[in-house]
């Protein structure tokens, strides 16, 4: 489909344009219309009862770690074991304590 496009008038230009447009917009839709069918094929087949219901299910929560470690005089100050040590433990540790004396 080849057009010389320096040979048509300005209104005919316009109504190309036009309909480019409203075929660009239909043809879109169609896309959209037919990747929300294939998401909820998709929800169902994983259990839920619609692709709305999918999307706006909530993660699982992961449960907080127990404390493994409590400082001696505030009980209120503990550690996991985990991510980067707490100030009290990094100074024990520099002053030459261990670990095992702050286990719970």
């Amino acid at each position: 489909m080849d057009i010389n496009y320096n040979e048509l008038t300005l209104e005919q230009l316009k109504e190309i344009n036009k309909k480019s447009a409203a075929a660009i917009a239909d043809f879109e839709n169609r896309r959209k219309k037919e990747a929300v069918q294939k998401a909820t094929e998709i929800a169902k087949a994983a259990g839920f009862s619609s692709l709305e219901e999918m999307l706006t299910a909530q993660p699982a929560k992961r449960q907080q770690a127990e404390p493994k470690y409590r400082h001696p005089e505030n009980p209120e100050l503990t550690w996991t074991g985990r991510g980067r040590k707490p100030g009290w433990i990094a100074e024990a540790l520099e002053a030459g304590k261990s670990l095992d004396e702050f286990a719970i």
